[in-house]
């Protein structure tokens, strides 16, 4: 009797999987993630393997790569990559990193088997400070996307590319490295002068625009400092020798090597953590990659951060054909639905919006959002408030609040009491905590302008 070893998070996608293979003669075994899932694989020798592309402790990418490394050990089981989006450079380097097959869920037992042929989340609780909180703050550095958009037209919401800052838990927490990093930076050298200064950058995954700002960050070239990069690693090459590689000469004077600054860079494997005494959720994202979301609970409610972000249900079905069209949508939209689930009950929302409904339609598969999208998931997870972001490089000022203003418009149909804002460099957000009787959760947010 052949073995296979399904790996997946989703515990019903793995029992479904598993019923049909034991029916079809296969003895099955499962794990839930990708560390458990190499252990079993080098003992147990499996002549096929299923991967899952997002999963929690070794993505898709990696374990194959790390699987195949093993070859003496394990000989070549058959690795089948799935997933749930079906993005086409994700397949390319599915195939580069060692995969033999690539398929889309919904899986139709017929094309499981057929590639099998050649075989021989309860949030966790803020963290507070119930003698003193203290209220969390939040800034907007860079807010753009795609690349960095100077000029006369874009001075109002700002040119830089994502990043946005986090204080809370005494900690000083940087999303992304985009552009907006290098003001981030100088802003800091003067606040602190000859003191010390200690920055976590949490990256939400590495295309050039949300790392492109890191060579010119300059606490990082001070000894004295301690910066720590944390994120995912990405499809072809670990997060260190991705953020080296574009440092590396000619494209850059300076190597990530010479940098004197105390630098640490950790590649996560669990999908809770904490910065300091921050706690932290993250979640895979529908995009080109390995994307990841966060959500930092801080001691004044939660900010949740989405810079890049296709909903599953637009990219993946039309949900308007035959039956097979309809397994598909109900498929994305739970994807979706786990993403609701996820945000329920965010404080903030930080989320891409770089289409208008119309723009969206000429960019399916681009792995962004159209603002309609963004509002209707905030609504339904029941979000306070939501910051339009990633703004097109092609949006001038008028159109982002020509944006804003069909955003509000959404939202007021829908009813409730969603606020939504667009991100601009130099926002400021306080949000106070609020006293509150014993077992009560949230606070309330102040802007300042």
């Amino acid at each position: 009797m052949k073995t296979v070893l399904l790996i997946d998070d989703d515990q019903v996608f793995r029992s479904l999987l598993s019923q049909a293979l034991a029916a079809e003669g296969w003895k099955v075994l499962e794990a839930e993630d990708g560390e458990t899932g190499l252990s079993l694989a080098l003992v147990h020798r499996p002549a096929a393997i299923l991967c899952d592309l997002l999963m929690p402790r070794g993505n898709g990418f990696q374990f194959c790569r790390a699987l195949r490394s093993h070859e003496g050990q394990v000989g070549r089981p058959r690795i089948i990559v799935t997933t749930g989006s079906g993005y086409a450079s994700d397949r390319r380097n599915a195939m580069e990193a060692g995969a033999d097959d690539y398929l889309v869920k919904p899986i139709r037992t017929a094309d499981l088997l057929q590639a099998l042929a050649g075989a021989s989340v309860a949030e966790p609780p803020a963290a507070r400070d119930t003698t003193a909180p203290q209220p969390a703050r939040l800034r907007f550095w860079g807010v753009r996307g795609s690349i960095a958009t100077p000029g006369p037209g874009t001075l109002y919401y700002g040119g830089n590319t994502a990043c946005v800052e986090v204080r809370s838990h005494g900690e000083i927490i940087a999303l992304d490295a985009g552009t907006g990093i290098r003001p981030l930076g100088l802003s800091l050298v003067k606040e602190f002068k000859d003191q010390p200064i200690q920055v976590t950058v949490l990256v939400s995954h590495t295309h050039w625009d949300h790392i492109q700002g890191f060579p010119f960050f300059t606490p990082a070239y001070n000894p004295r400092n301690k910066i720590r990069i944390l994120g995912y690693e990405g499809a072809r090459r670990g997060l260190e020798i991705t953020l080296a590689a574009q440092m590396e000469s000619p494209y850059f004077p300076v190597s990530l090597q010479q940098m004197p600054g105390n630098i640490t860079i950790q590649e996560l494997r669990e999908l809770r953590f904490t910065v300091g005494a921050l706690p932290v959720q993250a979640t895979f994202l529908n995009h080109p990659g390995i994307c990841t979301g966060y959500r930092l609970f801080t001691t004044g409610g939660s900010i949740a951060y989405l810079p890049d972000i296709e909903p599953y249900h637009r990219f993946n079905a039309s949900g308007g054909g035959g039956s097979e069209d309809t397994v598909m949508f109900q498929y994305a939209q739970s994807q979706d639905q786990r993403l609701v689930e996820f945000l329920r009950g965010s404080d903030l929302l930080i989320i891409d919006s770089q289409f208008d409904a119309q723009e969206y339609e000429a960019h399916v598969g681009w792995g962004h959002s159209c603002v309609d999208d963004s509002v209707r998931l905030a609504i339904k997870a029941g979000v306070k408030r939501l910051f339009m972001f990633h703004h097109d490089p092609g949006h001038d000022d008028a159109k982002i609040s020509a944006m804003l203003e069909g955003a509000r418009a959404v939202a007021a149909a829908a009813g409730g009491n969603l606020q939504v804002e667009a991100a601009r460099e130099g926002l400021e957000v306080v949000l106070e905590p609020v006293p509150q009787p014993a077992g009560a959760e949230p606070a309330a947010l102040v802007a300042e302008p």
